[in-house]
């Protein structure tokens, strides 16, 4: 009976994976012919929707974040970064580091959904100097940011150097950018009342987007609401403007808006003096894949209307990693959540069908609607074929991801953390907290076969 068991394997522990994981319990849970198996970095499930929350102080850290050993109670879990796939020997590798070993995993059939990491586009010093906007870290690290600089500011006589601490730039336009801006703008309006020498008009939170619109891919209608709500704010929107170089200090731009090229602007370069820039303008799949021998384009795994490798059957491919078009507009979906989870379940129902032997089914996506919240109690949404804004699109946001919050225990702090932010002030202590650089891969050390 051993020998025959089948080990399913999945990569990745963000909403495509532990959504798949969560599905094939379902089917298999129970069967002492397959083994579900997952391998992540980290041995939690990240609710990244909330990220800026937990950047602005409204939500507690650990509130957004869901052991995976909880969620997928019947899945064999490691926690470690894949090295290598090698879908010919049927093999997953993971690195080892100065504390384990490497080990070797065999499969049977395999989900990828390693996700993205953020894509700086070839700017280096942009790469070493900018905040980013992907992990727990990253936002536990702005928002000691921002309050070091209200704590700078406070004091500084230097009107040119004060300036810069208290000017925030967010470059990009998406979903991230503007909730981030939004909850930044949030905490240091909040927290100011603390520093006696600031004053509203001091802070300047600035977004930079290279397209002709923020908020991309939503009702355009809800992107201009939400641009005029923030400008209404005090928060300063700059559309066809993108980043040339960044070194701690100041922040070069370049316009793209053909009306403004000529010899008095210098091509429209331009540069804002700030000590702190945000980087949410794009994503690229992990390495892991671009070094695979699985087929990619852009770096994504090229996967047929099944999600499946072509070349591997057995191999499925979802979520940011996977290269899936959009018919209606040619181009690859936009990596969000609830894609990733609309792919996770039809991986899953496909592996079903080959281990059963009944027919597949293709992977075709119905957005449930678009939602973003963009500061003080107002929101945008397209929620069952409506367009909604202000505060009933905030109040639909909360609820909507609220239930998506996978464990009772974290919703229900959650929503405390809500009622918290009603009714007290945030707090403005700075947890002394290094950012330390994370080694882009591991050192090679021995590999051991696993048991199969």
């Amino acid at each position: 009976m051993a020998k025959n068991k089948k080990k399913i394997v999945i990569l990745g522990g963000g909403f495509a994976g532990v959504e798949c994981a969560r599905q094939l319990e379902s089917d298999f849970g129970d069967n002492s012919e397959i083994e579900l198996v997952m391998i992540s970095e980290d041995n939690f499930l990240l609710f990244t929707p909330m990220l800026p929350q937990v950047a602005s102080g409204m939500i507690e850290t650990r509130h957004i974040v869901m052991p995976i050993r909880e969620i997928c109670k019947k899945t064999k879990f490691y926690e470690g970064r894949v090295k290598n796939v090698d879908p010919f020997g049927k093999l997953v590798t993971l690195w080892g580091t100065a504390d384990k070993r490497g080990i070797s995993i065999h499969y049977d059939y395999l989900v990828v959904a390693l996700g993205s990491e953020t894509n700086f586009f070839g700017m280096a010093d942009v790469e070493k100097n900018a905040y980013t906007m992907k992990t727990l870290n990253d936002a536990v690290v702005l928002r000691n940011r921002a309050i070091d600089m209200l704590e700078q500011a406070e004091n500084e006589t230097d009107v040119i150097l004060r300036d810069s601490f208290l000017t925030f730039v967010v470059v990009g336009g998406g979903f991230a950018g503007i909730e981030t801006a939004g909850e930044l703008l949030d905490l240091l309006l909040d927290a100011r009342k603390h520093y006696h020498t600031i004053h509203k008009e001091d802070i300047r939170v600035i977004v930079l987007e290279a397209l002709p619109m923020i908020l991309p891919g939503f009702n355009e209608k809800l992107a201009k609401f939400s641009k005029e709500k923030m400008i209404e704010r005090g928060i300063d929107i700059r559309l066809k403007t993108a980043v040339t170089s960044f070194d701690g200090i100041e922040v070069n731009v370049k316009s793209l808006d053909e009306n403004l090229k000529d010899s008095v602007d210098k091509n429209g370069i331009d540069s804002i003096r700030t000590k702190t820039l945000i980087w949410t303008a794009g994503v690229t799949p992990v390495n892991t894949i671009k070094r695979s021998m699985l087929k990619t384009d852009k770096g994504k795994v090229i996967v047929n209307d099944f999600l499946e490798v072509t070349e591997f059957p057995g191999v499925f491919a979802i979520g940011d990693c996977a290269l899936f078009m959009d018919p209606q507009t040619n181009r690859p979906y936009a990596p969000t959540a609830q894609l990733a989870e609309a792919q996770a379940k039809i991986a899953a129902y496909n592996l079903k069908a080959l281990i059963k032997n009944f027919e597949k089914k293709k992977f075709v996506y119905h957005s449930k609607g678009q939602m973003a919240i963009i500061g003080k109690r107002t929101g945008i949404a397209t929620f069952l074929g409506m367009n909604i804004s202000g505060f009933l699109a905030w109040l639909i946001w909360r609820n909507v991801y609220l239930s998506k919050v996978a464990l009772p225990n974290k919703k229900f702090r959650i929503f405390l953390d809500w009622v918290i932010d009603i009714l007290f002030d945030r707090d403005i202590s700075r947890l002394k907290l290094m950012k330390r650089e994370t080694e882009k891969e591991y050192k090679v050390l021995d590999e051991v076969d696993d048991v199969w």
